[in-house]
């Protein structure tokens, strides 16, 4: 079985660094702005939609290892208020980093039989189940903005 440090180091790593992949979240992000961020392509997301949609589904799964229920919904999970500023981008990016920070730091602190358990309700499956899909969710709209941002800054 895959332990739960195993787990968080991979999580941790898409976000900070140190995946194979030699692409992680935060250092794709530290040289956008937020004209940048909000630049549409063609008919794609945005990168701080991206960004935000990321943010959604971590945020969504820290608050259920603290403690609360599940309150999430597919249907919102790209509904980025507007951002007008740097400031607003800022923001955005700290929450996204401050959050998967503290989700890594949780997941490394599960017991391993918990990782076998229901993750808030059957339908979504196991902890494990869970933990790996918002590590892999994030991979695959990382290459999306590391994509845009080639063509952003191309033009």
């Amino acid at each position: 079985m895959i332990a739960t440090k195993q787990i968080s180091k991979h999580f941790r790593d898409v976000h900070f660094g140190g995946n194979w992949t030699s692409v992680n979240l935060k250092d794709t992000l530290k040289d956008i702005n937020w004209k940048q961020a909000t630049t549409k392509v063609y008919d794609l997301n945005t990168i701080a939609v991206l960004v935000f949609h990321i943010n959604y589904y971590v945020s969504a799964i820290l608050k259920v290892l603290e403690g609360a229920p599940l309150n999430a919904s597919d249907k919102f999970s790209f509904d980025l208020p507007a951002i007008t500023s740097e400031e607003a981008w800022q923001e955005l990016v700290n929450k996204a980093l401050t959050e998967a920070d503290q989700l890594a730091v949780l997941i490394e602190q599960l017991e391993e039989a918990t990782l076998l358990q229901d993750f808030a309700d059957p339908k979504y499956g196991s902890y494990c189940r869970n933990l790996l899909g918002v590590t892999e969710h994030t991979h695959y709209h990382l290459g999306q903005i590391s994509l845009l941002k080639k063509i952003i800054h191309a033009e």
